[in-house]
């Protein structure tokens, strides 16, 4: 989730706050119940908004939209970064564009620099512009920075990180992103469940992407559900940009203590593909799009700490020798390839 710094109605941290909407949200909890009211008026304002949204506007280049229905990470920044690098090899120039979530600028549409404070310009935004090769512009106001994309950047397509919720902004493919350990929750909209919209928006989109197997069913009406599957590429290290192999790094550290952190919205996945991996690590979850600073790792003193390469950016200015971070690779099937330019040349031709 994107938590504010403390919750205003109870006062509480931001981690315990986090935990208790995840709490709420997947594992269940009576105060779901109790919340279903604050639903319904979410969803009166959100028909309101969309209501009261002028015309939208189809930008002249293909245009894709990777969103989700809830509130959190579920992967559409490796989801981008594979789409990036598929049209990229096709010779098209590719921009994607991002929201710049908490980004601390008074100055958009803003073209994200590979070496920016992840301050500036927000943690994802920064993770795209370093790894897809490509143009990363923010802004939250989306039309703003499609319009800058196409007649400033000369785009040939355009790659929106979010955004599913923002119609305003025309679009030639929708893509949804699941989590598919967590799914949809408990299935109702917020705040009394994780949803954005409704559960049905699934049966409207183009493709429905599922991060890891299906833990349980979504209401696809007919649409066709692909797996995303997460490799773990490399190690690199956040102060030299040595880069290992996970066998050679386990070698390495294989008699030390081992730490892993996680700022994302589902740590715990993080932490599952370590052990998976093999590692033996001592796990310290925060909140997604937790500021870092260097006292958040005083726990771990000088033993050597793995991270997601989203926090890493965060991370960089004050990373010890011993910081490592886990990058990995998004592999998508052949088939949704084919299919995906199938429907974007023909809704491009519409």
């Amino acid at each position: 989730m994107a938590p504010t710094p403390s919750c205003i109605v109870c006062n509480l941290p931001t981690a315990a706050v986090s935990k208790f909407f995840n709490q709420l949200w997947y594992h269940g909890s009576p105060w779901q119940w109790l919340l279903l009211p604050f639903s319904g008026l979410y969803w009166l304002l959100a028909r309101l908004h969309r209501l009261l949204q002028g015309p939208a506007y189809m930008p002249p280049v293909p245009t894709i939209i990777v969103g989700n229905l809830t509130v959190g990470g579920t992967g559409k920044t490796p989801v981008c970064l594979a789409l990036a690098q598929y049209f990229r090899e096709q010779g098209l120039r590719v921009v994607i564009l991002s929201r710049g979530y908490q980004a601390q600028t008074a100055s958009f549409p803003l073209l994200v620099k590979v070496d920016a404070n992840p301050r500036e310009v927000g943690d994802e935004a920064l993770l795209l512009a370093q790894q897809s090769q490509c143009q990363v512009v923010i802004d939250p106001q989306r039309v703003r920075s499609a319009r800058y994309a196409v007649t400033e950047l000369g785009a040939q397509l355009l790659l929106c990180d979010d955004g599913l919720q923002h119609q305003q902004l025309g679009r030639h493919v929708e893509i949804v992103v699941v989590d598919g350990e967590r799914g949809l929750g408990n299935g109702l909209l917020l705040p009394a469940g994780p949803l954005r919209e409704s559960a049905q928006r699934l049966a409207t989109v183009d493709f429905v992407i599922s991060n890891g197997p299906l833990a349980t069913a979504l209401p696809l009406a007919g649409n066709t559900l692909t797996e995303l599957q997460l490799e773990p590429v490399r190690l690199r290290n956040l102060q030299s940009g040595e880069c290992l192999s996970i066998a050679s790094w386990q070698q390495r550290y294989s008699q030390q203590m081992l730490f892993a952190v996680a700022g994302i919205g589902n740590p715990q996945r993080f932490f599952a593909s370590l052990q998976q991996l093999g590692f033996m690590v001592t796990s310290k979850d925060f909140a997604d799009h937790h500021a870092f600073s260097a006292g958040d790792f005083a726990f771990a003193g000088n033993s050597p700490v793995l991270m997601t390469s989203k926090d890493a950016v965060k991370c960089q200015a004050f990373a010890k020798a011993h910081w490592w971070a886990l990058e990995v690779a998004a592999r998508l099937p052949p088939v949704f390839y084919n299919a995906l330019q199938q429907k974007l040349t023909a809704n491009v031709r519409h």
